[in-house]
């Protein structure tokens, strides 16, 4: 029997839609599935009319983080502290590479929690831009078990979602979390009923291709910027960036055209 594919890559309309495709082993994160989503990754980038890329999973779990049997990249580890640090820095998935090229891409990521996520998953999700959770997901980092931390960007990239206070619960305390308790944190943006979770997903996407493109390739630049600067210098950047939006052919067409909706409203 010929093996399924790790990850499943469809399209529909605009959007780009990788799907996790090992629900029997609780969708653990092998080489093959790291291969097939940079290349998905690639894809999105490159391919203009691709506007949302949206990461989901099946099964009780939509992830179980990195495949710590499949692919025995994590059997040996390196015995001094330099090479251990190298190894994190280039994973034989390249992990890290794939989730900084996310961020980078000026085109938004969605990933859908139907259920579990957890280690290198939740690494992954942190990358996206949106976060979206079916009412009976959960959260954890399971690395603090074996008296480590999730060092994939994990640490870096929860500290700014969600701050020290709620990061402490989660790697420090090695908490897990509800989908309500994550929404609070700051951790997921929305939470959808299991009944209509794939629905819901769907139709959050379809409103993202409906926005204009460069207003999100730039609000992402932005907003990372802002994350870093001071305030004053912050709204520097707003303003440097809402001139060069404002000068472009979309901006006037579609101010003229809602200028124009106004006044056939009026009449």
């Amino acid at each position: 029997m010929t093996e399924q594919p790790h990850l499943l890559v469809t399209q529909e309309d605009q959007i780009l839609i990788a799907t996790f495709n090992r629900p029997e082993k609780l969708n653990a994160m092998s080489m093959q599935l790291m291969a097939l989503l940079g290349e998905a990754v690639e894809r999105f980038r490159d391919t203009p009319e691709l506007k949302v890329m949206l990461i989901r999973s099946t099964g009780r779990y939509f992830s179980a983080g990195a495949d710590l049997k499949g692919d025995g990249e994590h059997s040996v580890a390196p015995n001094t502290g330099s090479g251990i640090r190298e190894m994190h820095r280039r994973l034989p998935t390249r992990m890290r590479q794939i989730w900084d090229e996310m961020e980078a891409i000026e085109k938004p990521f969605v990933v859908a929690h139907q259920a579990r996520c957890v280690g290198g998953s939740l690494e992954m999700s942190m990358s996206c831009d949106f976060r979206l959770a079916a009412k009976s997901a959960s959260y954890a980092f399971p690395e603090a078990k074996f008296g480590v931390l999730p060092a994939t960007n994990g640490v870096s990239r929860l500290v700014r979602l969600v701050g020290p206070h709620w990061a402490r619960l989660l790697i420090t305390a090695n908490m897990p979390v509800d989908a309500e308790e994550a929404r609070i944190m700051g951790l997921v943006h929305k939470i959808f009923p299991d009944e209509t979770f794939e629905d819901d997903v769907m139709a959050f996407c379809r409103h993202l291709t409906q926005q204009n493109g460069e207003m999100m390739g730039a609000s992402k630049v932005a907003i990372e910027l802002c994350n870093d600067l001071p305030a004053h210098q912050a709204a520097s950047v707003e303003r440097l960036v809402n001139s060069s939006l404002m000068l472009g052919d979309d901006y006037k067409k579609l101010m003229t055209s809602h200028i124009a909706s106004i006044g056939s409203k009026k009449g």
